[in-house]
């Protein structure tokens, strides 16, 4: 065994092999260098002009896409000379007969980009300890060539699950990518949700779809890639799928409706976050989400109205926001006959406009600005109508009804402008049969 050792070092020393490989990881170092300097630069050029105070919001997105990039800066290099070093081991073992040092540094770059992933970039404790107790050990398994027979070992051990086949390794391997691919898709989505809410040229329901959009691909896409990692076979899906349909022909037809829905509502954009909208039956309320699912309207009084999307789809409703915030209100009430209705319109048209959240000024059209006309003659009094325009709606923050009901009732006191009320004159009449 002693003289096997030296000997075994000195044909290891002596093969042209080992220079060829070492000629390979230099090679390789010295493209993932430039490669990574180049991508560091331009991550660092977009993080410094994205400073919030050089540009604004748009600035300050860029700037927040900036610092979520940035601390992946140090993976460029290990995650590039891994890839290239990955076709420096396949081609070693197509033309070469030796590969383990290539197939070694290859493994400290898997060892250095599971130590950045792990400590710098997720702050899960539980990522922490499955890439201490999962992934390190089976990476060094593979840097000093022994995984090969594990899996060996591994994939001679199977069972049964109904009329599936299984082995432990294609067990092993669908659990350990599995939780790889959803750490990687909720970092993906989370990334990704804040990246396109932040972009301000799209409109909140093009934000709203393109961000549904996103989230379904990305499940799919890791749905599709653990199934096929799990070796089962994808045709068996066309069974599955038939069976989803007869789903959505019965019991699902509704979830099916809503859903479809949704997709129609963020296409045409008849509705989008921020609208009032009021229903067919007189509910109202903010439109505070919207998902694929349902709507959520918010109203004044605290609570929220659960509205299925099919309602906005199959029956009427009034939105009073979307396309334009103006919104014109009417008041009516009564004054005496016999006033003077040239002075008590300029009056009301002073008193309506000086309430600081009604559209006034002669700026604005005639016919956007208060107004007061007579509306009708009663039997008590003369019927005034007082138009006004807002930016909103009138209830909750923005409530100016009640404001100028009241100030309105000061001003006609102030002026002795009398509101008339119901009188009756009762005659007693003598009963002249008393009397005969």
């Amino acid at each position: 065994m002693d003289e096997t050792i030296p000997d075994l070092i000195e044909d290891t020393i002596s093969s042209p092999d080992l220079y060829l490989q070492i000629l390979a990881v230099a090679i390789t170092a010295l493209c993932s260098w430039l490669i990574s300097r180049y991508l560091k630069g331009r991550i660092e050029k977009i993080s410094e002009d994205g400073e919030p105070q050089k540009g604004g919001k748009i600035a300050a997105q860029v700037a927040r896409v900036g610092s979520a990039t940035y601390h992946l800066r140090e993976l460029i290099f290990p995650v590039t000379n891994a890839i290239l070093l990955g076709v420096a081991v396949a081609i070693s073992r197509e033309f070469f007969d030796q590969q383990w040092l290539v197939q070694f540094v290859q493994g400290l770059n898997f060892l250095s980009i599971t130590y950045i992933a792990a400590t710098r970039i997720s702050t899960s404790q539980t990522v922490r300890y499955f890439a201490l107790l999962v992934l390190v050990p089976l990476i060094i398994l593979y840097a000093i060539g022994l995984l090969d027979n594990l899996v060996e070992i591994a994939d001679g051990i199977g069972f049964s699950l109904g009329n599936i086949e299984f082995t432990l390794y294609a067990l092993g391997r669908t659990v350990i990518f599995g939780v790889i691919l959803f750490w990687i898709g909720r970092l993906s989505n989370q990334r990704g949700a804040d990246f396109i809410r932040g972009r301000e040229a799209l409109t909140e329901t093009t934000k709203e779809l393109v961000l549904k959009t996103f989230q379904i691909g990305l499940f799919v896409l890791i749905a599709l890639i653990i199934l096929q990692i799990a070796g089962i076979d994808l045709t068996a899906l066309v069974v599955f799928g038939g069976a989803i349909g007869v789903g959505l022909g019965f019991g699902l037809q509704q979830i099916a409706s809503n859903f479809i829905s949704g997709i129609i509502i963020l296409l045409d954009r008849s509705i989008a976050i921020g609208d009032y909208i009021e229903l067919e039956d007189g509910r109202a309320g903010t439109l505070r989400e919207l998902t694929m699912r349902s709507a959520t309207l918010e109203t004044y009084d605290g609570k929220d109205i659960m509205v299925p999307n099919e309602k906005f789809i199959t029956t009427a409703f009034t939105n009073w926001t979307h396309n334009n915030q103006k919104q014109r209100y009417p008041i009516v009430f009564e004054v005496a006959y016999g006033t003077d209705l040239e002075k008590l319109f300029t009056l009301l048209r002073d008193v309506v406009g000086s309430h600081p959240s009604v559209l006034s000024g002669d700026d604005l059209p005639i016919e956007e600005r208060p107004d007061a006309e007579v509306q009708a003659f009663n039997a008590n009094g003369i019927e005034i109508l007082v138009e006004f325009w807002m930016e909103g709606v009138d209830d909750g923050r923005n409530r100016v009804g009640g404001d100028l009901l009241f100030m309105i009732y000061q001003a006609l006191l102030e002026n002795d402008i009398e509101i008339p009320f119901p009188q009756r004159e009762v005659v007693i009449k003598e009963d002249r049969r008393k009397k005969s």
